[in-house]
């Protein structure tokens, strides 16, 4: 009986094992089918004024518009000819999280979007083929029902910003109470914030 009750623990530790596991794993993927991911142009015909904040010009200027020519510095090579990699700008370890083409994934995804864009909208905002219409976009309770992501910061960024990149520095940002962190959101969002003005 006692080996019974034993063994049966042993099976629910197993499962609870199991089940956390999965769970952090489920947590880590990307949101969105990736087979519905659009061209990013249709989300520059309203995310390019200036009135509604130009979304698309300051993502122009950020580090994830130029994630994919990063791939391409010499910076780029040393980290990748320490893991083995020839070229990072061809490697699918590294555009899983360098091109929303290949989707957290080290295969193509899309040919809808071009490789060589980088991490654009939809990497944080989820695959827009479901929600890229104006009418559905001019509600976002809408728009979150029909597949976007929002807000972003709180569930995309550490799908690739986290301790299995290569470069990740545990003590790259200082908490406000003096702890160090590899990422933080509310700082890392400061980098890159591109919302609608307030009415």
């Amino acid at each position: 009986m006692k080996q019974m009750v034993r063994g049966s623990m042993s099976w629910c530790k197993m499962l609870i094992g199991l089940f956390i596991v999965t769970m952090a794993v489920n947590s880590a993927q990307a949101e969105g089918d990736p087979a519905k991911l659009t061209s990013f142009k249709k989300c520059v015909m309203c995310h390019k004024k200036a009135d509604k904040g130009d979304q698309y010009g300051v993502w122009q200027k950020m580090v994830h518009a130029k994630a994919y020519e990063l791939l391409g510095t010499e910076e780029a090579k040393a980290v990748g000819a320490k893991l083995g990699i020839d070229d990072p700008q061809r490697s699918g370890q590294c555009l899983k999280c360098h091109s929303t083409a290949y989707f957290f994934t080290e295969t193509l995804q899309t040919e809808v979007l071009a490789v060589e864009n980088g991490v654009s909208c939809q990497s944080c905002h989820g695959p827009g083929a479901d929600y890229k219409k104006k009418s559905i976009m001019q509600n976002r309770e809408e728009a979150i029902a029909n597949g976007m992501v929002y807000p972003a910061k709180e569930k995309s960024c550490t799908l690739c910003h986290n301790d299995t990149g290569p470069t990740w520095d545990p003590k790259r940002y200082t908490l406000p109470n003096g702890e160090t962190t590899g990422f933080d959101v509310t700082q890392a969002y400061e980098k890159i914030k591109h919302e609608r003005p307030a009415k």
